[in-house]
C-alpha cells in the first residue's frame, strides 16, 4: 500500500521547486509560494512603491499577476503541464504600499483536460482584496516539470 497523500504531497513540492527556479515574472515581483499541496496554492507579494498606479493604489493587474502565478502553481502541482484558459478577476478593495497581499488557491473541479480554480486575495488585515476564478487546460502527458516524479 502506497502513502497517496504523502507522496502527491512530495510531487506538489518538487513541481513547485521546478516551476519556481523558470518563473521570473513571479520572482521580480517578489512574490513567495507560502504553501504547495495536490489542487492547491498560497503564494504571497509585498506592495511596493513601482507597483502603485497612479491613484497611489497597487495596480490592478499585478493583483490579478499574483491570483494568477498561485492559480498557475495550483493546477499543476500534479506535474501535468496545465496552462490558463482564462481568468475572471473582481477587486474588492484596493492594495496599498506595504501591503503583504496573499492569493490562496483552490481547485473546484477537474475533469479530463479542463478544470476551474478559485482564488482569494487578502492583505495582511485579512481584509478580502479581490477574488479570482481560472479555468485551466491541461496537456496530456507533458509533464509540468521533467525532473519531478510522475
Amino acid at each position: 500500500m502506497t502513502d497517496e497523500p504523502a507522496s502527491a504531497q512530495r510531487l506538489a513540492e518538487q513541481v513547485r521547486d521546478g516551476l519556481w527556479a523558470g518563473d521570473r515574472a513571479s520572482q521580480a515581483l517578489g512574490m513567495q509560494v507560502t504553501e504547495i499541496g495536490p489542487g492547491r496554492a498560497v503564494l504571497t507579494m509585498r506592495v511596493r512603491e513601482d507597483m502603485l498606479n497612479g491613484h497611489g493604489m497597487c495596480h490592478g493587474g499585478l493583483i490579478a499577476t499574483l491570483a494568477d502565478s498561485a492559480f498557475a502553481f495550483a493546477c499543476n502541482a500534479g506535474n501535468e503541464l496545465t496552462v490558463a484558459s482564462g481568468f475572471a478577476i473582481d477587486f474588492l478593495a484596493p492594495g496599498q504600499l506595504g501591503d503583504l497581499l496573499e492569493a490562496r488557491c483552490t481547485e473546484v473541479s477537474r475533469a479530463g483536460r479542463t478544470g476551474v480554480y478559485d482564488a482569494t486575495v487578502h492583505n495582511q488585515r485579512g481584509e478580502r482584496v479581490a477574488v479570482f476564478r481560472g479555468r485551466s487546460y491541461a496537456m496530456r502527458g507533458k509533464p509540468a516539470v521533467a525532473s519531478a516524479g510522475r
